[in-house]
């Protein structure tokens, strides 16, 4: 597609629904880092796919509220399930992880499986359908988003454990929804594993800088060359992230 013909009204809500994933997944990221847990976004937005799996098997409106509650419901007994095994199990932790993911990823295969459009399903849960974003769409999602990080910010060393378990699996849900499982992945960590070196007071900052900078761009970028837009995001941030990483002023970590 020629740069001239990129079609903003398509752009710009898709850029829009970047932002309003960022907005919670950077502040989680650095959670997600400092705990240890890197593949738990994998393993909670692919719970969260199976749900929206489970629900289309139904036959359920993919926006309607009962797809929602599935989705989010097995999202949360996820979340409850790990900050269980986070105070019993703590060195089984990452592992019990991988084995939710994969148990999750191999049960919406199975779901799938007598489908004849299963194979497209599950490539928008993982790729997402980002450009499919409209201004009206994303408005519940942002004013779920605002009271999240309201709560985030707000309340964040009253959470615990559990609280913390249970804001990453509503933000997940809703955004595994909007971008698919490999840009909420990338979201999380990218920008976070970019600045976790950096003064504490900039890592959010430059956080979303990148994270903003590989949407717009990625997006950009796909449109031009007629790609992937997911993939193309990702690979974006990846780069841009790498050479932040590279260039940015470190600080020791204690």
């Amino acid at each position: 597609m020629n740069a001239a013909l990129i079609d903003w009204t398509i752009v710009g809500p898709a850029f829009a629904a970047g932002l309003i994933v960022l907005s919670t997944h950077v502040p989680l990221g650095h959670e997600v880092l400092k705990r240890g847990i890197i593949f738990i976004d994998l393993a909670i937005a692919q719970i969260a796919g199976l749900g929206v799996i489970a629900a289309k098997s139904m036959h359920w409106e993919q926006d309607g509220f009962e797809v929602q509650l599935i989705a989010v419901s097995a999202a949360l007994v996820a979340a409850l399930g790990l900050n269980w095994t986070e105070k019993h199990w703590p060195r089984q932790q990452e592992p019990l992880i991988g084995i939710l993911f994969i148990l999750a990823a191999t049960g919406g295969i199975l779901l799938l499986a007598g489908n004849p459009h299963g194979g497209e399903h599950f490539k928008e849960l993982l790729a997402g359908q980002i450009l499919w974003s409209t201004w009206e769409s994303l408005l519940p999602t942002l004013v779920l988003y605002i009271a999240l990080l309201a709560i985030w910010f707000g309340l964040r060393e009253r959470l615990g454990p559990l609280g913390f378990y249970i804001v990453f699996a509503i933000a997940i849900t809703a955004s595994v929804q909007i971008v698919g499982i490999y840009l909420v992945f990338a979201s999380l960590i990218i920008p976070a594993l970019a600045t976790h070196s950096m003064p504490r007071k900039k890592r959010l900052l430059v956080g979303y800088a990148i994270g903003a900078t590989a949407y717009l761009g990625g997006i950009i970028l796909s449109a031009i060359i007629d790609l992937p837009t997911g993939a193309i995001v990702v690979w974006t941030m990846a780069a841009v992230s790498l050479i932040v990483g590279l260039t940015a002023p470190k600080e020791t970590i204690q």
